[in-house]
């Protein structure tokens, strides 16, 4: 059963997102759509785009505060004794790639090795490291992690993939619709109606959105090639591919404790198997021989 709850937690904010707006416009006749003789399909297709965007957006918004919250991030300063050192490291690459602004950096406890970046914009990010990640890994793997995470921020990948969940939204509550509609005209009575509609809305959105999860899988695999290459570049190829090994090396030591449903912002994830389409992680292995052949951009 750990498949589907990793299914289900991955996608547990943006769904209840989505199902909340469906409520809200049903609950309160926010439905522009619809008319006399049935649904106007560009007026759906405008609100679709509009609600599927936005909830997609309100969760970028409060990436960086739900990061700090779910996983225990503690933000720690240039003086910090500790931890200081990480946070020069980080703005030394993030400096290298051209950021304006230097992203916080924080550390979360969890014998894991991993490390992520979030934020809604390149100048509002963090960049987290997990505590097991700076105990086991030497310098140069650490800093090839820490140029992988600064290319998501440079690249704009938090947004990036804010657009894709955001159009992948709208389809979902485009087509729910379209066959909630059609099912509904079948039944005579207004109330069954209405209320067969409604029911068919919410199932469908909660069915379509896992299937727009192997779209979304696939967009955040592609950006996590890159990131990989950007790594190589900022912190150097050999350094990249030391902290690939590294991960590869200590893949059993996960954390269960922390929330699956962050998977998708951290440099290591499990992939292959039932879960290989929606894995937002290509296979370290594939990473690793790609790394070392292809042309550093």
């Amino acid at each position: 059963m750990t498949w589907l709850k990793r299914i289900f937690l991955f996608g547990i904010v943006n769904l209840l997102i989505v199902v909340t707006i469906s409520v809200l416009t049903s609950v309160f006749g926010l439905q522009p759509y619809l008319t006399a003789s049935g649904y106007n399909i560009t007026s759906l297709a405008i609100f679709c785009l509009m609600w599927g965007m936005g909830g997609a957006f309100i969760s970028l918004g409060l990436s960086r505060i739900m990061a700090k919250m779910m996983m225990g991030v503690q933000v720690v300063q240039p003086n910090d004794a500790q931890f200081g050192g990480l946070v020069q490291r980080v703005h030394g690459l993030a400096r290298k790639a051209g950021l304006k602004t230097m992203p916080e950096v924080g550390v979360y406890e969890s014998p894991e090795l991993n490390a992520f970046a979030t934020g809604p914009t390149k100048n509002r990010s963090l960049v987290a490291v997990s505590t097991g990640l700076l105990s086991r890994m030497d310098a140069d793997a650490v800093d090839g992690v820490l140029g992988h995470e600064i290319a998501h921020i440079a690249n704009g990948d938090m947004v990036t993939m804010t657009l894709v969940q955001g159009i992948v939204n709208a389809f979902v509550m485009f087509i729910a619709r379209i066959i909630a509609f059609a099912v509904g005209s079948f039944i005579k009575e207004d109330s069954l109606r209405y209320i067969a509609r409604f029911a068919v809305t919410i199932v469908l959105e909660i069915a379509l959105s896992f299937l727009g999860m192997i779209v979304v899988g696939y967009f955040s695999r592609m950006r996590e090639y890159r990131a990989d290459n950007g790594g190589a570049k900022l912190a150097g190829r050999d350094k990249m591919i030391r902290a690939l090994e590294s991960l590869k090396a200590a893949y059993e030591i996960r954390d269960e404790n922390q929330p699956e449903s962050l998977a998708t912002l951290k440099i290591s994830g499990k992939s292959g198997g039932l879960m290989a389409l929606m894995s937002t992680h290509p296979p370290l292995d594939e990473r690793i021989a790609k790394l070392r052949t292809a042309p550093i951009i």
